[in-house]
């Protein structure tokens, strides 16, 4: 697993050098802002990569004494570390647009060069974007999708300064000062939301999802009388539970071992990558009432 996660990782980092060395040639020879916001963006893309490849090189590493849940929150951080990139990326781009908008200094040289490395950027985008999604979604990687998300939004912005290039040919220079200002609303807006991910998972907030398929499957299992102090956090690949549940007050503890087995089994083989960690109490009146006025919520 963590050699694929570190190929596909690898291969977005020569990805990255390459697209972000071919725009910033092909932007300070003609002189379009489209392609240079391009540049930059590449540009941080490809330390975002690097920033990509050492993470997942970390984060699938086992606990050790000073780090007992593993190192899964390295690819969250990655993550945020991404975003913050990104942002950098946008104010870069939005000052220089207006700035050349307000001055009128629009003027750009058209050669098909502009076209190859848009069109050439566009393809290459979107078959590592897929390839890391794909590896992602496989390994429940939120460095890998963070990677993803800025090739996919590569494919968006490059596909509007395609857009703006094709105006500037026609005359219409100022397009491609437009163009760049999409891209840089393209790029906050996916900023932001892989920013909030990052963030919810460094601060250990619940997933619903998983909370929510806890609490379905807890229901549906006869031998749960009721449960409480359901705790869920995630860290990179990984998912840690805890929940507090009630059985009969008669049963062997053989038996209440049993059960408890069987409920993480079952809840591991719906979850992938958890830890679950389960306290059995007796299901008895005065007991129930005091366990539900302190921890159910």
């Amino acid at each position: 697993m963590e050699k694929e996660k570190k190929r596909v990782a690898l291969l977005s980092v020569f990805a990255a050098i390459f697209l972000t060395g071919f725009k910033i040639i092909v932007g300070l020879f003609t002189g379009s802002l489209g392609i240079l916001s391009e540049a930059l963006h590449s540009a941080l893309d490809l330390v975002a990569a690097v920033i990509t490849y050492f993470s997942v090189s970390v984060s699938d590493k086992p606990a050790d004494r000073e780090h007992n849940f593993g190192h899964g929150k390295v690819e969250n951080l990655s993550a945020l570390i991404e975003t913050l990139l990104l942002l950098i990326t946008c104010v870069w781009i939005v000052y220089e647009a207006l700035n050349r908008l307000i001055s009128g200094n629009t003027q750009i040289e058209i050669t098909y060069w502009s076209y190859i490395v848009v069109i050439s950027s566009i393809i290459i985008d979107i078959t590592r974007s897929r390839a890391l999604y794909k590896t992602a979604k496989k390994h429940n990687s939120q460095a890998l999708e963070a990677d993803a998300l800025h090739f996919s939004t590569d494919i968006w912005s490059s596909a509007v300064v395609l857009l703006g290039l094709i105006c500037a040919h026609f005359g219409f220079f100022f397009a491609d000062s437009i163009a760049a200002l999409a891209v840089a609303v393209i790029v906050l807006t996916v900023s932001l939301k892989l920013g909030k991910r990052a963030v919810d998972v460094l601060l250990d907030k619940a997933p619903a999802d998983v909370v929510k398929t806890v609490e379905d499957f807890l229901l549906s299992t006869p031998e749960v009388k009721d449960f409480h102090s359901l705790k869920v956090r995630a860290s990179g690949a990984d998912t840690f539970i805890k929940v507090n549940i009630h059985l009969d007050s008669d049963l062997e503890l053989i038996r209440v071992h049993e059960i408890c087995d069987n409920i993480e089994k079952d809840l591991k083989s719906r979850i992938s990558r958890s830890e679950v960690y389960i306290h059995a109490e007796p299901q008895e009146s005065s007991h129930i009432d005091s366990e539900k006025d302190l921890h159910r919520f």
